[in-house]
């Protein structure tokens, strides 16, 4: 017994060699646990590069955000329904009545309306309204448009040469627009001149009754002078040019002057197969044989 506790028996230098021994291990324990040895990187990067990265970050982060809200198309206000109106911000009460007033039939026409029939705030109604859509009709109701015939009503239609009026002329009668006016112009110059009054029938998407309404106050003062192309020496192309003669006409004129030799006389054409007789009058103005 006695030896066995001799293997445990330290003098007071041992054991305060075994306690300073402890001591050291518990502080490189602290030591290693509070400090860091990994060796410090220098950093790739200057100051001013790091912050023009941050700035680039949250200006994409906030692009992200942007692009994620729902996007407002232009529309109807009269056609907002429960789902529309709560995506735009309106509350319950302010969508019933909405849908009330469209059920009586009747329809909003403009921002002010939108305001008396819904109640909604004003806040609200600047953020959404930019984006009403109104029909064409509302919205022109008092444009340019009613400025003009109110204008035409007051003003006294100068009777004129149907060749010499202008684009401001034209649009005194009521129902021809600027495009309307530009056509009859464009036809006339491909005539070289109205040479008959009712040729301004032939005019593209020009109806009956506006162009009588013209008619009225324009007419054929004065002839026009038309280059009349020789039948016998004019090309193809030339006389395809002329208004009132198509393609397949064109090739059966050549067809009867190559088998004829020369034209004599206009008339000659009457024999055509599938001439327009009733062109002839028409035709003739731009030919002559000769």
């Amino acid at each position: 017994m006695n030896q066995f506790k001799s293997h445990f028996w330290y003098n007071k230098r041992q054991r305060n060699g075994i306690f300073f021994l402890l001591l050291i291990i518990v502080m490189l324990q602290i030591t290693f646990f509070f400090v860091d040895f990994a060796p410090e990187e220098p950093s790739r990067f200057s100051q001013n590069e790091i912050e023009v990265f941050k700035k680039e970050q949250d200006s994409l982060l906030k692009k992200a955000l942007e692009e994620r809200k729902p996007k407002i198309f232009p529309f109807n206000p009269n056609y907002i329904n429960d789902f529309k109106g709560y995506q735009l911000g309106l509350n319950v009460d302010e969508i019933d009545r909405l849908i009330s007033f469209r059920e009586t039939g009747k329809f909003i026409n403009s921002i002010k309306e939108f305001k008396g029939v819904t109640k909604i705030s004003d806040s609200l109604l600047n953020k959404i309204s930019p984006y009403f859509k109104f029909p064409d009709w509302v919205t022109n109701k008092n444009t340019k448009s009613n400025t003009r015939f109110k204008k035409n009503k007051k003003e006294a239609i100068e009777v004129k040469d149907l060749n010499l009026v202008t684009s401001s002329d034209l649009i005194k009668i009521k129902g021809i627009g600027e495009k309307t006016a530009e056509r009859i112009l464009s036809y006339r110059n491909k005539l070289q001149g109205f040479s008959y009054e009712n040729q301004l029938y032939e005019v593209y998407y020009l109806d009956k009754e506006t162009a009588d309404k013209a008619l009225k106050y324009y007419k054929v003062l004065s002839k026009p002078t038309i280059k009349k192309l020789n039948i016998n020496t004019a090309s193809f192309k030339e006389v395809l040019a002329i208004v009132y003669i198509d393609y397949e006409l064109t090739k059966k004129i050549f067809s009867y002057r190559d088998e004829v030799a020369e034209i004599q006389s206009l008339e000659e054409l009457k024999k055509i197969d599938g001439f327009p007789i009733e062109k002839f009058n028409r035709i003739s103005l731009y030919l002559v044989a000769e």
